[in-house]
């Protein structure tokens, strides 16, 4: 996190630890907030990778799995960057600000994703930067979000997955009542008072909830390399287009598809004792080897903890799945139900 943002932030009243943001000082009723008012989050679990230069379109489209060459200038998409096993290195959010585009993920895949994505640049024409230093991402939900950000003269897209820019930065819908803003350092400052004083501030854990809600998993370093983009349900976020030219890993994604092979699936999971991305799944009817694992969690406003956990199709309707180990609390699941339409 930049350490004048952070700087800022801990005036605000937060409180931060290894470059996460905890809380606002009550981390209970910020989350109870989360889910009946607007909040605003500083998004300081993301980060955010800028591609430019003449050969940029091209560069990506041949290395994501998404139809890069069809997003407009006013659209973001998600995405995921794969190994030649078609497993997924990170999930992005993909958006542009002028002709650059902007590769949003998990912070803590920053750096190896920076440099292993220079690698393949060669001659093309592209440059690929990580511009933590210059700019902020905040989040802003509920309710009143739209208002607010009309308040503060922030442009608001229309549509989930519709873009707006703006002279500092731009704004992001992410679904009816969900924004995020990428904006400049200068301005930031200015703009995260206005934020604060029309909405309450809460930690990323809140946010981290408001993203499992919405059934969009967040690849990080503890299960990159851990799933196929269909387990993920990326097919359903608009993240994979079957109908482009190569990119690595995706004769196996294709063929994942077209053969009906995809035997895990995403499910949105509750258990009483904490939890986090990584955590294996297992079933007592097959107890020596685990038949899933939590992509991500978060604490419940209502208590215990939610989360989104990829499970193996024939150990769902089995009997009670058990995190952690085997014998490990119970973990509960449903489907997922999301209102995101892709542009």
């Amino acid at each position: 996190m930049n350490s004048i943002w952070q700087d800022i932030l801990g005036s605000s009243g937060a409180h931060i630890e290894n470059g996460l943001l905890n809380d606002f000082g009550d981390a209970a009723t910020e989350l109870a907030a989360a889910a009946t008012t607007t909040i605003v989050a500083p998004l300081a679990h993301l980060g955010v990778i800028r591609v430019s230069g003449p050969e940029a379109t091209t560069f990506l489209h041949h290395q994501l799995t998404s139809d890069v060459k069809h997003l407009a200038s006013n659209a973001a998409q998600y995405s995921a960057w794969c190994s030649a096993k078609g497993r997924m290195l990170a999930s992005f959010l993909i958006f542009r600000v002028g002709p650059d585009y902007q590769l949003q993920l998990s912070a803590d895949l920053l750096p190896a994703i920076h440099k292993r994505l220079q690698m393949f640049v060669l001659r093309s024409k592209v440059s690929i930067v990580d511009p933590s230093g210059d700019c902020v991402l905040i989040g802003i939900a509920g309710p009143q979000a739209e208002a607010v950000l009309q308040t503060v003269l922030l442009p608001v897209p229309a549509s989930p997955l519709n873009t707006a820019v703006f002279a500092a930065g731009a704004v992001i819908r992410l679904d009816g009542h969900r924004f995020e803003i990428l904006v400049h350092c200068d301005t930031a400052p200015t703009l995260w008072q206005e934020l604060r004083t029309q909405a309450r501030p809460v930690g990323t854990a809140v946010w981290q909830w408001l993203d499992i809600q919405a059934g969009v998993p967040l690849i990080s370093e503890r299960t990159r390399e851990e799933f196929v983009p269909q387990m993920a349900d990326f097919e359903q976020l608009g993240a994979i287009s079957f109908h482009k030219g190569c990119y690595p890993g995706q004769e196996i994604v294709a063929r994942t598809q077209y053969l009906g092979k995809v035997k895990r699936h995403l499910y949105r999971a509750h258990s009483t004792t904490p939890m986090a991305a990584g955590d294996a799944i297992f079933s007592p009817s097959s107890p020596q080897h685990h038949c899933g694992m939590i992509a991500n969690a978060a604490p419940a406003p209502s208590g215990g903890y939610d989360a989104l956990a990829i499970v193996q199709e024939n150990f769902v309707g089995a009997g009670n799945l058990e995190l952690g180990a085997p014998g490990g609390p119970r973990l509960d699941l449903q489907p997922v139900h999301r209102a995101i339409t892709t542009p």
